[in-house]
């Protein structure tokens, strides 16, 4: 079925009104709304919102003024960005600079309609520009304004794709949940004495690292240092907590014998050490070179195993960051080598590498499972993200009348 024949079946010969938005839409500022305290906290109910990315600024305690979205929902309008949400919860606003947005008269024009309709516009925001955008721009436009059932209908259809996007999200957020409580349980020993594995003893990265390695970058601009190299060379940016089976880089022989950067053997744990990638971390599967803000640790494979490490630098990667020197942030080996790990029944080494070897073969499992549906899950959302918007513009494009008559003349 064609698109057209879509839309006219839809309307099933039924003209569509085109009327200013301001009539069919009032606002209302949320002046009366506005919260009190900025006491925020997780543990309170109503959430306060705010203009722009973050919407959700915190949670309040306070019970009066707040806006029923339970009962009416509302389109959230951000005067400054022309962003909208829907809004179909309770709450506290924090700005006055946001409008709440509804229908005049629910007869005849749907909210939920109206919200989509707006999503269908493309910003007209220049840089620099801070007005008021609803009622010098948005409030003038002309919309599309078919019989209610019709607008039901279309409702209806966008939100099946709109809940199914949620469905995904919800799912994505609820396996990463699982996987780092269970990533924290196996990993939570106590200082000293016996964890919940058996028996543990604090050692530093230092203590089973066989050799520390650093990079370095062979001269940008020298075509012979890369054009045509075979030689992977790892920059900081590809560290993201996974293993490395190819880098985006690849370098020549002659950019090895004239740089600082070197051979590291396969199975290190690497750590990004500067800047806003320091504390990432990753395994690199096969052999490479890395530049400068790499640091790489080959672990002594008779007191610790390789992967056993990687899960506890990342699950750790907040407190190493947080070891970061100067403006920068920066990490270097005595801090990354100083950091201490537990190591379970360390006076028995064959006891030990199986417990370490048990934990890391669950942690392995969710870690596949996640990445994958990591991995998975995005495209699928970004995928109904699309066939969302693609009928969403479909539903909503409505001919105008002028132009209609202009067609079937030509005809």
């Amino acid at each position: 079925m064609s698109d057209m024949s879509f839309m006219e079946k839809l309307l099933d010969g039924v003209a569509v009104e085109w009327k200013v938005l301001g009539e069919v839409a009032k606002y209302e500022q949320p002046t009366k709304y506005l919260v009190q305290s900025t006491n925020y906290s997780d543990d309170f109910e109503t959430p306060v919102l705010t203009a722009g990315k973050t919407f959700i600024l915190g949670y309040t305690d306070e019970t009066d003024g707040i806006y029923g979205a339970s009962r009416t929902p509302v389109i959230i309008f951000d005067d400054f960005t022309t962003a909208n949400k829907w809004v179909d919860f309770d709450f506290k606003a924090k700005s006055s600079a946001m409008k709440m947005i509804s229908s005049v008269d629910s007869s005849k024009a749907l909210s939920k309609y109206i919200y989509y309709w707006l999503n269908t516009l493309p910003s007209e925001l220049v840089d620099g520009d801070h007005k008021r955008q609803w009622i010098g721009c948005f409030a003038k436009k002309e919309i599309p304004v078919p019989p209610i059932s019709i607008q039901a209908e279309i409702v209806r259809i966008l939100d099946t794709f709109t809940e199914l996007t949620a469905e995904l999200t919800a799912e994505l957020t609820a396996r990463k949940k699982q996987y780092n409580y269970y990533r924290d349980q196996l990993l939570s020993f106590p200082c000293s004495g016996v964890g919940t594995q058996g028996e543990v003893e604090w050692k530093t990265l230092g203590d089973v690292t066989k050799k520390w390695y650093s990079g370095g970058t062979p001269t940008a601009g020298k075509p012979e240092y890369y054009e045509g190299g075979e030689i992977p060379w790892l920059r900081t940016q590809e560290v993201k907590f996974s293993d490395i089976e190819k880098t985006e880089v690849k370098v020549t022989p002659s950019a090895l014998k004239n740089s600082s950067a070197k051979w590291i053997p396969k199975n290190c744990v690497i750590i990004a050490i500067s800047g806003a990638t320091a504390g990432r971390s990753a395994i690199n599967k096969i052999p490479l070179t890395t530049n400068q803000h790499c640091g790489c640790l080959e672990i002594d494979s008779a007191k610790a195993l390789y992967r056993y490490v990687y899960h506890w630098v990342c699950f750790n990667y907040e407190n190493i960051k947080a070891l970061g020197q100067g403006a920068r942030g920066d990490l270097n080996s005595s801090i990354i080598k100083s950091f201490k790990l537990p190591i379970p029944y360390a006076n028995d080494p064959e006891k030990s590498l199986a417990e370490q070897a048990r934990i890391v073969a669950i942690l392995d499992k969710f870690d596949a499972l996640t990445h994958s549906i990591s991995e998975g899950l995005p495209r699928e959302i970004e995928l109904r993200q699309k066939q969302y918007a693609y009928y969403r513009d479909l539903l909503l494009s409505f001919p105008k009348a002028e132009v209609k008559a202009t067609l079937g003349s030509a005809l």
